[in-house]
């Protein structure tokens, strides 16, 4: 009963936090003259994952590397392809041109560093500590190209500067909104977690699924409401800034505070992190066809995670059904989208070359 109570309680705080928490960065960015992209890359971004923050450094202190690493990989993996997928359901979302130039590839280069920094077995406190200066510079980064786009915007209204601390009781409500997802998350996690371990799943496989996923609600909200209230850029930057800032800033500290810093085992290194790199390659032809996520994009997305997460729990059963999967696919899946994205880049590419 409290289970069932728990994650009904967990749901409505989700819900109300991200409704609050999209309401009043979009005003902040109006106020601002900030680009809502700027601040779904940064604000709500790295907001939403104070939850994957929390549970890896835990883990890492713990002793439980398996899930502080499959936090991250997992939380990755399921924003792309889950909460994407979802959001392109609800609208189709629209990618600016800094996404597919700057962002997504920052993405999948710290992806990619990820697993050279794997390579030894662990992600020691040097590497841990190169992530960290890493999510400095980005943080950084952002702020110079929000101020570039103030610069470029018209100036606030004269009605917004007769308005003192405006932008700050706006902040104090994107906090609450943030307290709410944290809270909310936790109540459904809690529970999630008790009843994987009682059904004898394994501490890897309950941090790439379940504790991915639970710590990834947030985002999961957020994204849906920005999506639903037609804040496009706050629902898409907020997926790819959470996932830099999941591998620079999460898995850097839980490296860090640890002395050994975060093991990685070999079915991580050989199987999850690569997933996680594949991932977000497949941002760059799904955000370049059309610069938009179709609704069919999104279902092959939805799609794919739910494989993804069939396999983890079929392996960590040894079912004799992992087999065909995995033919499955290999000889039928990733085929059919490679030639999917590759026919119709190709077109575009045709019809730019033509119309040019």
């Amino acid at each position: 009963m409290w289970e069932v109570i728990s994650l009904v309680a967990g749901l409505a705080l989700l819900v109300v936090g991200a409704e609050w928490l999209v309401r009043y960065a979009s005003r902040i960015a109006e106020r601002l003259q900030v680009p809502s992209l700027v601040v779904g890359l940064t604000i709500v971004a790295f907001g939403t994952s104070a939850p994957e923050l929390v549970v890896s450094v835990m883990a890492s202190l713990n002793a439980q590397p398996e899930i502080a690493l499959g936090n991250v990989v997992g939380s990755n993996i399921y924003n792309v392809l889950f909460i994407l997928g979802i959001s392109a359901l609800v609208t189709p979302l629209l990618i600016t041109a800094q996404l597919v130039r700057v962002d997504i590839p920052i993405m999948i280069g710290v992806s990619v560093l990820t697993l050279a920094m794997a390579a030894d077995g662990a992600i020691g406190p040097i590497d841990g500590c190169v992530l960290l200066a890493g999510i400095v510079a980005y943080t950084a980064f952002q702020v110079v190209q929000g101020r570039r786009g103030a610069a470029d915007a018209k100036t606030a209204s004269e009605s917004d500067a007769a308005v003192p601390g405006t932008v700050f009781i706006d902040l104090l409500w994107v906090l609450v909104g943030l307290a709410l997802l944290v809270g909310g998350s936790r109540l459904f996690l809690d529970g999630a977690v008790s009843v994987a371990r009682f059904m004898g799943v394994s501490d890897l496989v309950i941090g790439l699924t379940i504790v991915a996923a639970g710590t990834s609600l947030p985002e999961t909200a957020t994204s849906i409401i920005a999506a639903m209230r037609g804040e496009r850029d706050i629902a898409v930057g907020n997926i790819v800034g959470s996932n830099v800032f999941n591998i620079l800033a999460v898995l850097g500290l839980a490296s860090v505070v640890s002395p050994s810093g975060v093991e990685v085992s070999s079915s991580s290194f050989y199987f999850d992190i690569p997933v996680m790199i594949a991932v977000a390659v497949a941002c760059l032809p799904a955000f370049f066809v059309r610069n938009t996520i179709a609704r069919w994009q999104g279902a092959m997305f939805v799609a794919y995670y739910v494989a993804y997460v069939t396999y983890l729990i079929l392996d960590s059963q040894a079912h004799d059904a992992i087999g065909v999967l995995d033919q499955v696919m290999v000889y039928f899946a990733f085929p059919i989208t490679a030639v999917t994205f590759g026919t119709i880049a190709l077109r575009r590419w045709r019809g730019q070359a033509t119309s040019g």
